[in-house]
């Protein structure tokens, strides 16, 4: 298991929050944590996305025409 210190809304103080054993095989890097002083469950979700290309491009106003 891996410990963490971290602010645990429900106590209102930094808390000790250890990882419980992952069945997903995520070993000390499971996203779920759970605060030890009072139970709170915790989940640290990491994001990723991806660089946008939008060198080289321009914004074209929209050609007008006569009627």
């Amino acid at each position: 298991m891996s410990d963490r210190e971290i602010y645990c809304d429900t106590c209102e103080s930094v808390q000790l929050f250890e990882a419980p054993p992952c069945v997903d095989g995520h070993d000390a890097d499971c996203p779920e944590l759970v605060c030890i002083g009072c139970g709170t469950a915790m989940l640290i979700a990491t994001f990723s996305f991806p660089a946008t290309r939008l060198a080289g491009r321009t914004h074209r106003a929209p050609r007008r025409q006569a009627a």
